[in-house]
């Protein structure tokens, strides 16, 4: 992992690059934890290729564009939130879209975070990478919690 990045970005190990990195941006501490999350859900093919392969669309999107932009975002930023929680700090949903100030995180995708997290939670089903970064997590910084609860999350925490 490397902080200070312009953008965030997952270089794939290479020929010059003994290592897998992940760049966070600005050494931002939720930067990171947003850019694990996309790794731990990563198969092994997509880990192959400079940032998962996924799409970006650029600052700037419009509505429709933002729209797609919440449903790939729904797993990591719910994965992000987990992290978070572990770490005692607060989570912010990211819109991802700074240059539409007006544009916010839709009710919809709020939502979906949020069921997605409590389904992680409930039924065991984060990825097996997630499960074993939140138990670190909570053992680092909350070292007398053994585990995630439930009702650190609503659609509140999210406002």
């Amino acid at each position: 992992m490397i902080s200070g990045g312009d953008e965030p970005v997952y270089l794939p190990r290479s020929d010059v690059q003994a290592l897998d990195q992940i760049i966070t941006t600005h050494d931002y501490f939720s930067s990171a934890l947003h850019e694990v999350s996309h790794w731990c859900i990563a198969g092994q093919e997509r880990r192959k290729l400079i940032d998962f392969g996924y799409w970006y669309e650029p600052d700037g999107r419009s509505e429709a564009k933002q729209r797609e932009f919440e449903v790939v975002e729904v797993k990591p930023q719910a994965l992000e939130w987990l992290f978070a929680e572990a770490c005692g700090i607060r989570f912010r949903l990211s819109v991802d879209n700074l240059e539409q100030g007006g544009m916010g995180a839709s009710e919809a995708f709020k939502q979906a975070v949020l069921d997605q997290a409590l389904d992680y939670l409930e039924f065991d089903k984060a990825p097996k990478r997630a499960a074993i970064f939140i138990a670190a997590l909570l053992a680092y910084f909350r070292p007398n919690q053994r585990k995630l609860e439930k009702t650190a999350f609503s659609i509140a925490v999210l406002a």
